[in-house]
């Protein structure tokens, strides 16, 4: 299945809506806007609550807990390393490999197998996100290690700026 997250370019809080192929919406994405730390609710078509993917503050390492039905069922991890960014999705037994900071990464199961694959289209009025779904009913799961990803990605950029302004 391909699902499109079209992020809307001037928002106050998050707000994303997931297409399909079709641009049908199939989820709905919204985050808390005076929080702390990211809570994103992520909602199927009719309203009903699919996940809920919130940040651990205060830690070492950028971790978001992704609860469906109430229950944690992931914790996904950006580990520290030196050279090449790497994520680690414990309880679903997936790793990400790729270049997240342009966007183009894919997620592998347990043997190697793919989950899905994720690219950002450049050329389009607010970001646009590709994801190709191997297993329809992975969509979830799949959209929540995105939108954790993007957040990490988002604040190690408000960051950096930030930070380069400061330094002017």
């Amino acid at each position: 299945m391909q699902l499109y997250i079209k992020q809307k370019v001037f928002s106050l809080k998050d707000r994303f809506t997931v297409f399909d192929e079709n641009e049908t919406p199939r989820y709905y994405v919204e985050g808390k806007f005076f929080s702390i730390g990211k809570k994103l609710t992520v909602t199927d078509e009719y309203g009903q609550e699919a996940a809920y993917i919130e940040q651990k503050v205060l830690t070492f390492k950028p971790r978001f807990f992704v609860y469906v039905n109430g229950e944690q069922v992931a914790e996904i991890v950006k580990e520290i390393t030196f050279f090449k960014p790497r994520y680690t999705i414990e309880g679903l037994g997936w790793e990400v490999r790729g270049d997240f900071m342009n966007h183009n990464y894919e997620i592998m199961g347990l043997n190697s197998e793919p989950i899905a694959a994720i690219y950002k289209k450049w050329l389009s009025w607010g970001d646009t996100y590709c994801i190709t779904c191997e297993d329809d009913r992975n969509d979830v799961m799949v959209l929540a290690v995105v939108l954790a990803i993007d957040c990490v990605n988002a604040q190690q950029a408000q960051a950096s700026s930030s930070s380069s302004s400061n330094n002017n």
